[in-house]
């Protein structure tokens, strides 16, 4: 990472480029110590000669010495009770958690780091060799990805201390994970396997029959609320695990912020999988189910793969990033011949999806970059839509973006920076988080952990 550059990529043409920099361009190493001793949150994020970056602090200001894990002493505190509630009862190795979802597996695995040599002489082949696969590999057979720019390191969880690993696959493939499993006799460590999502519900049978596993089922809203919540707390390895976008509208001024989320409460949290959930969160107990819509990431693949013969997710933001969506849809300047001053209409917003499509010289003419492009903004702008009007009907100011539908998304993500900051008049703040859509997984594992800020 070129530590020199604050400013983010500026364009989402350079699609899965951004991927595989984890995003994380702008974003800066906290020194080791600060100088100046100063009490304001401003001093956490400084560029090489000390000069203090722009980010927004969300109204919190932390002590010096909180910063360098990006950790409020609440938060310290409540992680060490964390900590040490574990250390008596702690599951047997190996720990993990699952979130099956309609498209996508999350899967998180908590690698220890500090297994002495006895442990190491009396553990099982098996367990070994799980440990040796996970964490040698960063591919599965041909679908199976270990996000290793997303691995949280140096973590002290349940009183060991490791990393945890981060690995998605396609939902799909399942059958093929859970023979794995069957085939590492997996069943042998008397482990308990934590699942959220559907997909707990829908491959409990097969986890059963084909590989006596028994799932203990998490609720998703419950695991997604409290993997976000602990993932925040712990930071991105000295990094922040929330962001913000200035300037959205603009690609040669948009910047990515880091933004304090100490005191998330109230949010509104829009979860973007296969569909999409909005949940008003009160406090970490205390939330709501608002709303949702079904037109979520699965439709945007799935439209894509009708529309253009792509085959991935990958694939389909590949080619969005190269195509053109005014080409396809219609624009309030192509009615107006302008803007709609009444109304504080640009010209340049969408007034039909699609809405070029009727024409069949229009159709003749465009690419399926377009159509991807045209896809993608449409369901965008659509999840944006519900997002601001919930936000507005529960007086919340703070809207919280996640899920996988985001990852290398970074048009999707500017659109509804933009459309968040605009359509308010700057009321409303969109927030995303680095590891956009594992939060589920991460619940799971503190489901198995018994790991809760009230313990």
């Amino acid at each position: 990472m070129d530590r020199k550059t604050p400013p983010i990529e500026r364009a989402a043409e350079n699609g899965a480029a951004l991927y595989a920099n984890g995003l994380q361009n702008g974003f800066l190493q906290l020194p080791s110590s600060q100088s100046n001793g100063t009490s304001n949150c401003c001093s956490r994020y400084r560029d090489n000669d000390g000069a203090p970056l722009p980010h927004d602090c969300g109204g919190s200001n932390l002590h010096p010495s909180d910063m360098q894990n990006h950790t409020s002493p609440s938060r310290k505190c409540r992680g060490r009770r964390r900590i040490d509630s574990g250390k008596k009862n702690r599951p047997p190795f190996p720990w993990f958690g699952m979130d099956i979802g309609g498209t996508l597996v999350k899967l998180v695995y908590f690698e220890p780091k500090d297994i002495t040599a006895e442990e190491e002489q009396e553990e099982v082949e098996n367990l070994k060799s799980i440990r040796k696969y996970l964490t040698s590999n960063i591919a599965y057979g041909k679908t199976g990805i270990r996000d290793v720019h997303l691995e949280l390191k140096n973590l002290t969880i349940c009183g060991r201390k490791g990393n945890l690993h981060f690995i998605r696959f396609p939902t799909q493939a399942m059958p093929r994970f859970i023979q794995m499993g069957r085939d590492k006799n997996f069943s042998s460590l008397h482990t308990t396997l934590c699942a959220t999502g559907g997909g707990a519900y829908k491959f409990e049978e097969e986890f059963r029959m084909m590989a006596n596993l028994r799932l203990h089922k998490v609720d998703e809203l419950d695991a997604l609320i409290q993997g976000l919540l602990y993932v925040d707390s712990v930071g991105y390895n000295g990094l922040p695990e929330c962001y913000c976008f200035e300037n959205a509208a603009d690609p040669e001024r948009c910047v990515k912020k880091p933004y304090c989320l100490d005191n998330p409460y109230p949010m509104l949290l829009v979860n973007i999988g296969s569909g999409v959930s909005i949940l008003a969160v009160y406090s970490k107990d205390n939330f709501k189910r608002v709303t949702g819509t079904s037109l979520g990431g699965g439709t945007f693949l799935g439209l894509c793969c009708l529309l253009t013969g792509c085959e991935t997710f990958e694939e389909a933001l590949e080619m969005a990033a190269k195509g053109d969506s005014t080409n396809v849809d219609k624009l309030v300047k192509d009615i107006y011949g302008g803007d709609y001053e009444r109304f504080n209409l640009r010209g340049s917003a969408v007034a039909s999806s699609f809405g070029h499509m009727m024409s069949k010289e229009k159709r003749d003419s465009i690419s399926k970059e377009d159509l991807a492009r045209a896809t993608l903004v449409t369901i965008t702008n659509n999840i944006g839509s519900i997002a601001r009007m919930c936000a507005l009907n529960e007086k919340i100011d703070r809207v919280v973006f996640v899920g996988n539908f985001l990852r290398i998304n970074m048009v999707s993500m500017k659109l509804l920076a933009y459309a968040m900051d605009f359509w308010s008049k700057g009321q409303l703040k969109a927030l995303f988080l680095e590891h956009e859509g594992y939060f589920g997984a991460v619940g799971a594992l503190l489901e198995l952990l018994k790991i809760t800020d009230d313990q």
